[in-house]
């Protein structure tokens, strides 16, 4: 899948799933921009893709901030003359059930994961519509359909796949294509941490009782990017073993 000499941002690519997007998208050639609060973090994920003769930058921006986001557009503009495309990879947790939820974690969760999303893609898609050409790729959730103890992520993940809707009626028409992926229970620090009897539920409870890899969302990730996906837009691509039709007989 051609995404050669593509110049590609992948927010929250210090680690994890966003990790696993950037070094896919490199090894395919792209030139990526690591962006992550966690600078330290980025400029090691950056420095790994370098070291295997790929190119990668690192830019620290927190993605709620219209100016740093700004700040790190205006960079990648002024070193490279372009943005190919975008991940939308950013996100936070805060679960509880809503009576014990504080209303700060709603915030917090609605700012990073649907806010930080539109306020990247505002930055860019001017710079896409001069070139008549962009890729957004918005990573949601599984999560977006519903779940316990989860109203704020899950409201969150629901709202980038409005926004990836919405910003695909606006935008094809100058070549550009924003689509979604709605990754299920992949394999995270996130989810090491849980406790084995909890991950072996979750994993038991899907109709493919295994857990996904970073890699499978960044295939996916590079499926759109590519010249390949150019006739796709506005789509939800479920990556979850089969979660999103439902529970597994067991």
């Amino acid at each position: 899948m051609n995404v050669k000499n593509r110049v590609i941002l992948v927010t929250g690519a210090g680690s994890g799933i966003g990790e696993g997007i950037a070094k896919k998208l490199a090894q395919s050639g792209a030139k990526i921009v690591i962006n992550d609060v966690n600078l330290e973090k980025a400029e090691k994920v950056a420095r790994d893709i370098n070291e295997q003769g790929q190119e990668a930058i690192s830019l620290k921006a927190d993605i709620t901030k219209t100016n740093e986001v700004q700040v790190m557009v205006d960079e990648i503009i002024e070193r490279y003359g372009k943005i190919d495309a975008l991940v939308n990879n950013t996100g936070v947790v805060r679960d509880n059930l809503i009576l014990k939820m504080p209303e700060e974690d709603f915030d917090l969760v609605m700012n990073v994961n649907l806010k930080g999303a539109w306020i990247c893609s505002k930055a860019v898609l001017g710079h896409m519509k001069e070139a008549e050409y962009g890729r957004i790729i918005n990573i949601s959730s599984r999560a977006w359909l519903g779940q316990v103890g989860q109203s704020n992520y899950s409201a969150s993940k629901g709202g980038l796949v409005s926004l990836t809707r919405s910003l695909a009626l606006e935008f094809a028409k100058f070549n550009i294509t924003v689509n979604c992926i709605a990754p299920g229970l992949i394999d995270t620090p996130l989810i090491r941490n849980l406790p084995q009897k909890v991950q072996e539920n979750l994993i038991q409870a899907q109709p493919t009782p295994l857990i996904g890899e970073p890699k499978d969302i960044a295939n996916t990730v590079l499926f759109f990017a590519s010249e390949e996906a150019r006739y796709i837009t506005g789509q939800v691509l479920h990556v979850d073993g089969g979660k999103s039709l439902g529970a597994r007989n067991i």
